[in-house]
């Protein structure tokens, strides 16, 4: 299901699954990996920051890449937000 709604809502316009980089961070690896931010901070893509990432993306910005992803907290469900959160722990 998450696949579908990553595909749907339009996030592989930004994100790539595989191969080349694209104006957002690369989902092949996010989950559990250590993610630089904006600012000299470093945090690991666990749930709750891809959740958050969803949902309020400016929160905290990937080092490296531009602070423009809308958010999606009116656009998906809270349900479909797991969704994707669940298919993104799967791109290893």
């Amino acid at each position: 299901r998450g696949e579908r709604v990553v595909k749907r809502a339009g996030c592989l316009n930004c994100h790539a699954v595989e191969g080349k980089e694209k104006i957002g961070p690369n989902f092949r690896g996010l989950f559990g990996s250590k993610v630089p931010l904006e600012g000299g901070q470093s945090v690991t893509a666990d749930e709750e920051f891809l959740r958050e990432s969803i949902v309020d993306p400016g929160a905290k910005v990937v080092k490296g890449y531009p602070n423009v992803m809308p958010t999606f907290k009116t656009t998906l469900t809270p349900e479909e937000v797991e969704a994707v959160v669940e298919y993104l722990k799967t791109r290893k």
